[in-house]
C-alpha cells in the first residue's frame, strides 16, 4: 500500500512537470524562418500610404552598454542585441509606409560602385559611349535615429514553494525591462518630427519539485523535476521596435505628415483605437498600475458591521450595527462623509442598549487614482437613545480598505474607535475614563455619476 502511495506521488510530480517534458530538445532542428511577434501582424495591418517615404538608419543599437547579468556576476555578452539596425530595416519594410535605404553599410556600398566605374573604364574599351551610367544613388527624405538605452534587470522577483514530509515544489520568476527611443528627422532642415519611446517586459520563469523519502529500511527515493523558461530577449527587442515604428505611423497620420490611401472612417477608427491606447499608457505606472480619475462628486455608503463595548462593565459581546452615509468630494483624495447609524452595544447578562448617532467626517483617500486603496478618517458627531436621551458627544476615527469593483460600486472593510464625552453610555458610572466602543464593518458605497475615462499623466 505504501508503494502505491509514493508511486502516485512520483507520477504527480512528473505530470506537473509535463511541458518541460513533452518540449525537451531532444534531436537537431532544422532551420526555421524567425517568429513574429504580436506587433508584427498589428504592424503588417497597417493601412497603405499614398505615398512611401524614404528613409535612412545609419545606425540604431544598444546605447546601454550593459552585460548580460547573471548570478555569480557578469558575463562578457551583451544583455541585448547588437544587431537593432537590422531588426528596425526589417520593421520599416513590414509596415509599407517606408523604403529604407542602405545607410549603416554605406562605405561598402560607395566603395563597389567605384570599383564598378573603375572596372567599366578600364576594360571596357569599346564600349557604347551613350551606354548608361550608373544610377544615382537615392536620399532620404527623413533619417530615425535612437537606440535601445535601458535594459533594466529584475525590475520584479518573487517566487513560492512548500515543501511537506519530504515532498514540495517551488516557482520562482523574474522581470526585466528593456526600453526603446525611435526619433524622425527631417533632412531637409533638421526638425525632430516626432519622437516615440515604447518599453517590453521580459519574462523569466523557474519551476521544480522533488520527492525525498525513505521507502524502506535503508532505501532512500529522491526525484527531483523542474523546468526554466526565459522570454528571448531578441524578440522583446523586436516587439519594441516593430511597436515604435507603428506609432511612428500613428503619430504621422495624425498630425498629417503623410496619409494613409484608406477610407476616411476606417483611419479615424484606427487613430481612436490609437488615442485610447496612448491615455491608457499615459495612465499606467510602473508595475502596471492604471491610473486615472475614479470616483465621481457624490456617493451613497451603506455599511454595516459589529460593535465591542469598552466601558465600565465586563465581558463585552459583539453586536450588530448600520450606517447609511452620504458624500461628497473634495478633491480626487479628500471627502466629506455624514452618516447616520444605529448602534447596539452589550456586555454578558448586564448591558445591552441602542443608540442613533449622527457623524461627520473628513476621508482621506490615499491612492485615489487606483482600484484599490487604503484610508484614513476621522471627525465628530452625537448620539443618543432610542427615547432621545441619554445625549452625549463624541469624536471618531478609524482606517479601511476599498476596492472598486466598476467605476460605480466600491467594496471597504474597516475599523474605527469612538471616543465618548461620557461616562453614562452604559448607565454607570464609574472610575474617571469615558466609556468608548469600537465598530468593524463592511459596506457597499454607489458613486453616482460615472466619471469620464480621465488619464492622469504619470507623475
Amino acid at each position: 500500500m505504501r508503494s502505491h502511495h509514493y508511486l502516485c506521488i512520483l507520477v504527480g510530480i512528473l505530470f506537473t512537470g509535463c511541458g518541460a517534458y513533452f518540449n525537451q530538445p531532444t534531436g537537431v532542428e532544422k532551420a526555421t524562418l524567425g517568429e513574429s511577434t504580436p506587433a508584427t501582424s498589428l504592424l503588417k495591418e497597417l493601412p497603405k500610404p499614398k505615398e512611401p517615404v524614404i528613409v535612412g538608419v545609419y545606425k540604431f543599437r544598444d546605447q546601454t552598454g550593459q552585460y548580460k547579468p547573471q548570478e555569480n556576476g557578469s558575463s562578457f555578452s551583451t544583455a541585448v542585441t547588437q544587431g537593432a539596425t537590422s531588426i528596425l530595416i526589417k520593421a520599416l519594410e513590414d509596415s509599407k509606409w517606408f523604403i529604407p535605404i542602405e545607410r549603416e553599410n554605406i562605405g561598402n556600398l560607395l566603395q563597389e560602385r567605384n570599383l564598378i566605374r573603375a572596372t567599366r573604364q578600364e576594360y571596357i574599351k569599346n564600349a557604347n559611349p551613350n551606354e548608361p551610367q550608373l544610377t544615382p544613388l537615392l536620399y532620404a527624405g527623413v533619417l530615425l535615429e535612437g537606440g535601445i538605452v535601458s535594459y533594466d534587470s529584475n525590475i520584479i522577483t518573487g517566487g513560492f514553494g512548500a515543501r511537506y514530509f519530504g515532498a514540495g515544489g517551488s516557482v520562482k520568476y523574474r522581470q526585466d525591462r528593456v526600453t526603446v527611443y525611435l526619433r524622425m528627422i527631417s533632412t531637409s532642415n533638421g526638425k525632430i518630427l516626432k519622437s516615440v519611446y515604447v518599453s517590453k517586459t521580459i519574462l523569466s520563469q523557474a519551476i521544480d519539485e522533488s520527492l525525498f523519502r525513505y521507502v524502506n529500511f535503508k532505501r532512500l527515493l529522491e526525484v527531483e523535476t523542474g523546468y526554466t523558461t526565459n522570454e528571448p530577449v531578441h524578440m522583446a527587442v523586436t516587439e519594441a521596435i516593430e511597436k515604435a515604428v507603428e506609432s511612428l505611423v500613428l503619430e504621422g497620420i495624425k498630425d498629417n505628415i503623410w496619409q494613409a490611401d484608406a477610407p476616411k472612417e476606417k483611419v479615424d477608427a484606427l487613430l481612436e483605437a490609437y488615442s485610447k491606447e496612448t491615455e491608457t499608457a499615459e495612465a499606467t505606472a510602473l508595475y502596471g498600475r492604471l491610473l486615472e480619475e475614479r470616483r465621481s462628486k457624490f456617493a451613497m455608503e451603506i455599511s454595516g458591521g459589529g460593535t465591542l463595548m469598552d466601558g465600565d462593565y465586563a465581558n463585552p459581546i459583539v453586536r450588530p450595527f448600520g450606517r447609511g452615509a452620504l458624500k461628497f468630494f473634495i478633491s480626487p483624495s479628500l471627502d466629506i462623509s455624514a452618516s447616520t447609524n444605529v448602534v447596539n452595544l452589550a456586555n454578558k447578562n448586564l448591558l445591552d442598549v441602542g443608540y442613533i448617532t449622527f457623524d461627520l467626517n473628513l476621508e482621506w483617500i490615499i491612492l485615489p487614482r487606483d482600484r484599490f486603496t487604503p484610508y484614513v478618517y476621522g471627525g465628530g458627531g452625537y448620539a443618543m437613545n432610542r427615547k432621545f436621551e441619554n445625549v452625549y458627544g463624541k469624536f471618531q476615527y478609524g482606517l479601511g480598505l476599498e476596492y472598486l469593483a466598476s467605476r460605480r460600486i466600491g467594496i471597504k472593510v474597516f475599523a474605527e474607535q469612538n471616543v465618548n464625552f461620557s461616562d453614562n453610555v452604559d448607565y454607570i458610572k464609574a472610575g474617571t475614563r469615558d466609556d468608548y466602543y469600537y465598530k468593524f464593518g463592511l459596506g457597499l458605497t454607489y458613486y453616482f455619476a460615472k466619471n469620464k475615462n480621465k488619464a492622469s499623466k504619470k507623475n
